[in-house]
């Protein structure tokens, strides 16, 4: 028969024994682990009511946890702040500038955060993503062109991350660019596996940068940044 003076408290798969009301709960330093670990996923997985906009308090961008089921992998911090400082760069070349991101949505936060005043749209197949309402559109890559016609070549700068390393997704994904971006003269930008370097310059006239994209994952597949235009010395600048 157990003892009247102790009791049980369950925090996800971790048992807390509790002495007594009196007494502080005693944790081994296992238990204690657990317990952190098993706080911290809560965290991540809760959302917080202030932080519609995407940014907690002490700045920094905060995401929804990732779902590998999606192929989902966000990118880390220098490689988002990076990418964006690039497209407001290119964002001052026009006096209105759109900026659409495709299936990148840590690209889209950190835009938001770094600048607020730019009209972007995040086209993705996650609808938890649509917390940011109008300036949300759901994108089945499967369904290139399967998109509201006020969309169509209504972007000077258009980002891309297919979710899958296949010839055929980033062949699709391809036909969504060219169909969101304005003109010849529009900016385009490429996230995505090494591998796919050469089918990206047959495809639309792609060239890596020296800059490399980084996960906070840590993948084990090489990724690029690949643009369609010369970008200087900025993102350490086209590969010969």
């Amino acid at each position: 028969m157990e003892s009247p003076s102790k009791s049980e408290t369950t925090c996800g798969d971790l048992r807390i024994e509790e002495e007594n009301d009196d007494d502080p709960p005693l944790l081994s330093s296992h238990a204690l682990a657990a317990l952190k670990e098993f706080l911290d996923e809560q965290a991540q997985t809760q959302p917080d009511v202030h932080l519609e906009s995407g940014v907690s308090e002490d700045s920094e961008v905060t995401l929804v946890t990732e779902d590998w089921r999606l192929s989902q992998f966000w990118y880390d911090r220098d490689t988002a702040e990076t990418v964006t400082n690039e497209v407001l760069t290119l964002c001052q070349n026009f006096e209105s500038p759109r900026v659409a991101c495709i299936a990148c949505p840590t690209l889209y936060t950190y835009l938001k955060k770094l600048g607020p005043h730019v009209s972007a749209q995040l086209l993705e197949y996650d609808e938890r993503f649509s917390q940011h309402g109008s300036e949300f559109t759901f994108y089945d890559y499967n369904e290139p062109e399967e998109l509201p016609m006020e969309l169509k070549h209504d972007f000077q700068i258009v980002i891309a991350d297919p979710p899958y390393l296949s010839k055929e997704c980033l062949e699709k994904v391809t036909r969504s660019i060219s169909f969101l971006a304005q003109n010849r003269e529009s900016y385009l930008l490429l996230l995505t596996g090494e591998v796919q370097a050469e089918r990206a310059a047959e495809l639309m006239g792609f060239h890596p940068c020296g800059f490399r994209p980084h996960h906070s994952s840590k993948l084990g597949n090489e990724f690029r940044l690949f643009t369609n235009y010369d970008p200087g010395s900025r993102l350490g600048g086209w590969e010969k």
